[in-house]
């Protein structure tokens, strides 16, 4: 799915503890319109869990979740 997905915005978050990469994520998404869409690449494990719980108490929709090597690709849609 990641290969038909178009991001307005690339974060890269690589290096990045917990809870960095959600703070980077919040701040950016806001800056964007609804509907825009952000690629966030993180490298810490526990991203993933983070991404979803984020995507559910905000909202936001994460559109696709996988992991490349050792890094971890967010597609998140903004939905307000």
């Amino acid at each position: 799915m990641a290969d038909i997905l178009h991001a307005d915005r690339e974060l890269d978050c690589k290096g990045m503890l917990c809870p960095l990469p959600v703070i980077n994520l919040s701040k950016a998404i806001r800056t964007m319109q609804v509907g825009q869409i952000v690629k966030l690449i993180a490298t810490d494990k526990g991203s993933p869990a983070d991404m979803a719980a984020w995507s559910r108490n905000t909202g936001n929709e994460l559109l696709d979740s996988h992991q490349e090597g050792d890094k971890f690709v967010f597609f998140v849609k903004r939905a307000k």
